[in-house]
């Protein structure tokens, strides 16, 4: 059974940082293009960022402008998202989420794509 589980979300003032962890089970994310969404209520999932299996290459929303570092840990099975300058409109729940395995990162800001999802953690910003 594949399993993602996020963690590291909390409140912070705009400006400070946080750090998300995204650990998985059941699979390996090597061969796996993996991501990170989020979401407000009443809006669709929008993707933050993307790294492509083997961490061949690294992906960003438009909105991240540098604050935010995507990467992740082949042997420990984990992605991070380093979060800089936050703002409150960074405020949303974030998912981590995993394509099929070998699909590659194209169009990865298209939610439907991806077929593992984690729980969710809350990011609030407040000003």
């Amino acid at each position: 059974q594949v399993r993602l589980v996020e963690s590291g979300g909390g409140s912070v003032q705009a400006g400070e940082s946080l750090r998300l962890t995204c650990g998985t089970s059941g699979i390996s994310i090597s061969w796996y293009c993996t991501a990170w969404f989020r979401q407000v209520p009443g809006k669709e999932r929008e993707g933050v960022a993307a790294i492509d299996f083997a961490g061949s290459q690294t992906l960003y929303g438009w909105f991240v402008k540098g604050r935010f570092a995507v990467s992740r840990d082949d042997d420990q099975n984990t992605q991070y998202l380093e979060m800089t300058g936050l703002t409150p409109d960074d405020t949303g729940m974030y998912f981590c989420a995993a394509k099929g395995e070998s699909v590659p990162c194209m169009e990865w800001e298209d939610a439907k794509d991806f077929i593992y999802w984690g729980q969710g953690t809350q990011v609030t910003v407040s000003s």
